[in-house]
Order: structure tokens, then C-alpha cells, then sequence
């Protein structure tokens, strides 16, 4: 999967919601699903970097996508509820999910961490991506081929000193999308999996290890083939799966 070669038009026709597109790997891929053919939903809380994602996907003669500014430290049940109404009226369906969108926190030990950052990492990496994934279920439904991509890390599946908040959240995230999985398996056409993307150069990565030359790792880009196996039709049957991008 890490080879992965993703057949021209892989994703024809179909919607995909990514959260925290104005960035990153979020971004990386909103332009390689839209390069495959999809109409991408484009979600993050900055509305200047979701509308320069917007342009280039336009300037590179993709299918036209939507915007929704939308930060989930904020939003209540009721705003993605709205959206989930938004996107039924506009669409129909929704043909995927890649739930990208956290934040990092503090990397400081667990007995002086701040309660209010606790929270703030707690709300955008875990109940913000339920509260989102839950509003989408009706749509992801409607779907033929539906799938549902959750982000995890490393230090998601064994924990590591200082990585407080943020590892917890990525634990979460995996039994979220471990249940999940367990519950739509069989019963409908939507599958679940999470990745773990890497060390990868982004400003997460950097912010968690200043010392490290960003060169070292692999871009956004680069990683791209396992979001592309996991979001178009090659994967049905897999469900339920942690898997590194790297």
C-alpha cells in the first residue's frame, strides 16, 4: 500500500468531507482526491487557507469543490448536524470522511499538564471527530462505497512519556474507529480504518521536535498512496484496521 498506484480517476464522482484541508496533510489530501476525480469538501477553521486549496484544485481543472469553515473546538451538535442537512440538499450522499483535523497540545509530563489545554485537545481530536462522524452516518448510508478514515499516531497504540493529552486522544480515536468499524461491518457498505501517518513534514511535526531537520522526513505528498488505497474501492473488505502511511 505504501506503492500504491492509484488508477486515473480512482475517485469519479464521488464527495468526500475532509477535515482540516487548509494545511498540511489535510490538504495533501484534498488535492490528491480531488486529482482522482472527487468533489472535496474542504472543512478547517481558517477560511483563507481552505479558500487557497479551493483555488488551486480549480486552477488544476478538477471537479469544483465546498468550502465549510468550521472549527471544531467550537462547534456544537447542532452546527454539524446543519452540515450533515447542507450537504444532503447539495449532494445527497457522502462517499467519505478522512477525519484529519487535531492539534498537539502540550508535550509536558501528565502531573503539570494544563487542564484546559486537556480539554481543548480532547475536543478537536476526539469529540469533535464524533460529533462529526455521527452527523455523517445518515449520509455515508446513502452511499455505494462508503469510507471512513480516522488519523491516529504512534504514540496512539503505545503510549510515551510527555505526549499527555495528545496520545490519549489518539487512544480514543482508535477505539472510536474500532467500534465504529465493529458496528457498520456487515450491515452496510461503509468501511472504517485509521492511519497513522509518520513522521511527516508538517507543522505538527516541527512544533513536536524543533531540533529535527524537517528534510529528514517525507512530505504530505508523499504519503498520499495509503489515503488513496483506503478512500477509493481497492479496499473494500478492509475494515477495522490501524495502518502506518510510512
Amino acid at each position: 500500500m505504501y506503492d500504491y498506484q492509484a488508477p486515473e480517476q480512482l475517485l469519479k464522482d464521488r464527495v468526500i468531507l475532509v477535515t482540516g484541508a487548509g494545511d498540511g496533510i489535510g490538504r495533501a489530501a484534498a488535492k490528491a482526491y480531488a486529482a482522482a476525480g472527487a468533489t472535496v469538501v474542504l472543512l478547517g477553521r481558517t477560511l483563507e487557507k481552505l479558500e487557497q486549496v479551493y483555488d488551486e484544485i480549480e486552477a488544476a481543472g478538477h471537479p469544483q469543490p465546498a468550502l465549510v469553515p468550521l472549527n471544531l473546538e467550537s462547534a456544537s451538535e447542532h452546527d454539524y448536524q446543519e452540515l450533515a442537512a447542507k450537504l444532503e440538499t447539495e449532494f445527497g450522499r457522502l462517499d467519505g470522511l478522512l477525519n484529519n483535523a487535531s492539534i498537539l497540545g502540550l508535550r509536558t509530563p501528565i502531573d503539570g499538564y494544563d487542564a484546559s489545554t486537556w480539554q481543548q485537545v480532547m475536543q478537536i481530536n476526539v469529540n469533535g471527530a464524533f460529533l462529526l462522524t455521527q452527523a455523517m452516518l445518515p449520509l455515508l448510508k446513502e452511499s455505494d462505497d462508503a469510507s471512513v478514515i480516522f488519523t491516529s499516531s504512534g504514540v496512539g497504540r503505545k503510549g510515551r512519556a510527555y505526549w499527555g493529552a495528545y496520545a490519549v486522544s489518539k487512544f480514543a480515536t482508535e477505539g472510536l474507529m474500532q467500534v465504529l468499524a465493529d458496528e457498520v461491518d456487515g450491515i452496510s457498505n461503509i468501511r472504517v480504518n485509521s492511519i497513522n501517518p509518520g513522521a511527516t513534514r508538517t507543522n505538527m511535526r516541527t512544533t513536536a521536535y524543533p531540533g529535527e531537520p524537517p528534510t529528514t522526513n517525507p512530505t504530505p505528498d508523499d504519503i498520499m498512496p495509503l489515503y488513496l488505497f483506503l478512500m477509493g474501492p481497492d479496499s473494500k473488505g478492509t475494515q477495522g484496521q490501524s495502518l502506518d502511511a510510512q
